[in-house]
């Protein structure tokens, strides 16, 4: 009798910048890491943006299309939302989007606790977009495990 064991690796894609000369590098990094990818079982995880999330059930309205959204943003935010829609072809390459919600804290607290949505920004039971680094860091590490948002973008909100 032979036991086989087949682990698939998870790659986390945590890419980022801030320069304003340099943001078109969200685009091109993540295109070279999928071509990298491409027909490998491997799994990609991305750490995406909020601003990509749809804030109407018939998604036509990002985030960052909207009238609050902070002017300095902007730019980030399109790059980042470009490299997504240009992933969201890819069928060679199991990929994984997490958005956070709009207010990603890096000093919050972390309680191990979130709720996970689709491709529309939540808010929790307080009426809060909000996350911590740390639960995100969760919610990221239980999708690596259990793959549930395989080739789909899903958001996280506190609980």
């Amino acid at each position: 009798m032979f036991l086989l064991y087949y682990s698939t690796t998870v790659i986390i894609d945590a890419f980022g910048v801030w320069a304003e000369d340099q943001l078109f590098l969200h685009k091109t990094s993540l295109s070279h890491l999928s071509d990298i990818l491409s027909g490998k079982p491997n799994r990609l995880i991305v750490v995406g943006g909020a601003g990509s999330l749809y804030v109407d059930p018939e998604h036509k309205v990002r985030l960052m299309n909207t009238p609050d959204f902070p002017d300095m943003f902007k730019p980030l935010a399109s790059n980042m939302s470009e490299a997504f829609d240009s992933l969201k072809t890819r069928n060679d390459v199991n990929w994984t989007y997490l958005s956070p919600s709009a207010d990603f804290s890096a000093d919050g607290e972390r309680t191990g606790k979130y709720q996970a949505g689709g491709e529309e920004l939540m808010v929790n039971s307080q009426g809060l977009s909000t996350i911590s680094y740390a639960d995100y860091a969760v919610a990221m590490i239980d999708e690596a495990e259990q793959g549930k948002h395989i080739k789909e973008r899903f958001t996280v909100v506190s609980e």
